[in-house]
Protein backbone atom coordinates (compact mmCIF):
# COMPACT_ATOMS: atom_id res chain seq x y z
CA UNK A 1 0.00 0.00 0.00
CA UNK A 2 1.68 3.62 -0.78
CA UNK A 3 1.91 6.26 2.01
CA UNK A 4 0.37 9.40 1.17
CA UNK A 5 3.45 11.00 0.12
CA UNK A 6 3.93 8.43 -2.57
CA UNK A 7 0.40 9.35 -3.87
CA UNK A 8 1.66 13.07 -5.11
CA UNK A 9 2.72 12.37 -8.16
CA UNK A 10 -1.34 11.18 -8.74
CA UNK A 11 -2.29 13.63 -7.46
CA UNK A 12 -0.44 16.12 -9.44
CA UNK A 13 -1.68 14.91 -12.24
CA UNK A 14 -5.30 15.18 -11.26
CA UNK A 15 -4.93 18.52 -9.96
CA UNK A 16 -2.84 19.23 -13.35
CA UNK A 17 -5.77 17.79 -15.77
CA UNK A 18 -8.39 19.29 -13.65
CA UNK A 19 -7.28 22.96 -13.89
CA UNK A 20 -6.58 22.35 -17.39
CA UNK A 21 -10.24 21.38 -17.92
CA UNK A 22 -11.41 24.13 -15.70
CA UNK A 23 -9.57 26.37 -18.08
CA UNK A 24 -10.78 25.20 -20.95
CA UNK A 25 -14.23 25.23 -20.06
CA UNK A 26 -14.18 28.71 -18.75
CA UNK A 27 -12.63 29.80 -22.17
CA UNK A 28 -14.98 27.88 -24.48
CA UNK A 29 -18.03 29.14 -22.71
CA UNK A 30 -17.05 32.85 -21.81
CA UNK A 31 -13.01 33.35 -23.02
CA UNK A 32 -14.64 36.45 -25.39
CA UNK A 33 -15.41 38.43 -22.41
CA UNK A 34 -12.10 38.34 -20.64
CA UNK A 35 -9.73 37.01 -23.10
CA UNK A 36 -9.19 40.40 -25.32
CA UNK A 37 -5.63 40.23 -27.27
CA UNK A 38 -5.89 43.34 -29.09
CA UNK A 39 -6.39 44.96 -25.29
CA UNK A 40 -2.72 45.75 -23.88
CA UNK A 41 -4.16 46.31 -20.49
CA UNK A 42 -6.08 43.46 -20.10
CA UNK A 43 -3.29 41.22 -21.37
CA UNK A 44 -1.02 42.03 -18.69
CA UNK A 45 -3.99 41.81 -16.35
CA UNK A 46 -4.17 38.08 -17.40
CA UNK A 47 -0.51 37.47 -17.33
CA UNK A 48 -0.29 39.14 -13.96
CA UNK A 49 -2.57 37.46 -12.65
CA UNK A 50 -0.98 33.75 -13.15
CA UNK A 51 1.78 34.35 -11.13
CA UNK A 52 0.13 34.09 -7.75
CA UNK A 53 -2.64 32.13 -9.11
CA UNK A 54 -0.57 29.30 -10.65
CA UNK A 55 2.52 29.97 -8.05
CA UNK A 56 -0.03 29.48 -5.02
CA UNK A 57 -1.49 26.11 -6.57
CA UNK A 58 1.65 24.52 -7.18
CA UNK A 59 2.96 25.02 -3.59
CA UNK A 60 -0.14 24.07 -2.10
CA UNK A 61 0.59 20.92 -3.32
CA UNK A 62 4.40 20.40 -2.70
CA UNK A 63 3.27 21.66 0.78
CA UNK A 64 0.85 19.13 1.39
CA UNK A 65 3.04 16.52 0.10
CA UNK A 66 6.23 17.53 2.13
CA UNK A 67 8.14 17.75 -1.39
CA UNK A 68 11.83 18.07 -1.24
CA UNK A 69 13.29 19.72 -3.92
CA UNK A 70 13.74 16.91 -6.44
CA UNK A 71 10.09 15.56 -5.87
CA UNK A 72 9.25 19.63 -6.68
CA UNK A 73 10.87 19.13 -9.80
CA UNK A 74 8.95 16.27 -10.50
CA UNK A 75 5.51 17.23 -9.17
CA UNK A 76 5.29 20.50 -11.59
CA UNK A 77 5.91 18.39 -14.74
CA UNK A 78 3.29 16.04 -13.91
CA UNK A 79 1.43 19.12 -13.49
CA UNK A 80 1.61 20.58 -16.82
CA UNK A 81 2.23 17.60 -18.86
CA UNK A 82 -1.78 17.14 -19.36
CA UNK A 83 -2.48 20.62 -20.31
CA UNK A 84 0.34 20.60 -22.08
CA UNK A 85 -0.53 17.45 -24.11
CA UNK A 86 -4.17 18.71 -24.75
CA UNK A 87 -3.61 22.11 -25.19
CA UNK A 88 -1.39 21.36 -28.01
CA UNK A 89 -4.86 20.13 -29.88
CA UNK A 90 -7.12 23.03 -28.55
CA UNK A 91 -4.08 25.25 -29.91
CA UNK A 92 -4.37 23.45 -33.52
CA UNK A 93 -8.24 23.13 -33.76
CA UNK A 94 -8.54 26.50 -31.92
CA UNK A 95 -11.69 27.58 -33.83
CA UNK A 96 -13.54 24.78 -33.04
CA UNK A 97 -12.28 24.53 -29.57
CA UNK A 98 -13.37 28.13 -28.71
CA UNK A 99 -15.93 29.30 -31.27
CA UNK A 100 -16.51 32.16 -29.23
CA UNK A 101 -13.13 33.95 -30.02
CA UNK A 102 -11.13 34.58 -32.96
CA UNK A 103 -8.70 32.48 -34.93
CA UNK A 104 -6.56 34.84 -34.52
CA UNK A 105 -6.20 35.19 -30.82
CA UNK A 106 -4.82 31.53 -31.20
CA UNK A 107 -1.00 32.63 -31.35
CA UNK A 108 -1.59 34.99 -28.06
CA UNK A 109 -3.53 32.21 -26.55
CA UNK A 110 -0.42 30.02 -27.10
CA UNK A 111 1.58 32.15 -25.81
CA UNK A 112 -0.44 33.00 -22.58
CA UNK A 113 -0.34 29.03 -21.81
CA UNK A 114 3.54 28.55 -22.51
CA UNK A 115 4.24 31.47 -19.84
CA UNK A 116 1.12 29.57 -17.27
CA UNK A 117 3.01 26.08 -17.98
CA UNK A 118 6.63 27.45 -17.26
CA UNK A 119 5.53 29.34 -13.85
CA UNK A 120 4.35 26.08 -12.77
CA UNK A 121 7.80 24.69 -13.46
CA UNK A 122 9.59 27.69 -12.13
CA UNK A 123 7.85 27.07 -8.77
CA UNK A 124 8.99 23.30 -9.01
CA UNK A 125 12.38 24.24 -9.75
CA UNK A 126 12.69 27.18 -7.00
CA UNK A 127 11.29 24.92 -4.38
CA UNK A 128 13.66 24.88 -1.57
CA UNK A 129 13.66 21.66 1.41
CA UNK A 130 12.02 22.49 4.51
Amino acid sequence: MKTPKENYLLASFIVGFMVWLSATVIFRVAGQHFFIAENTWVMIGLYLLLLPALGLLATTVFNKFKLDNLESVKSAAIMVLPGMLLDTVCIQFFEKVFPNMPESYSKTFGAWLMFAYAIVLIAGLLRKDK
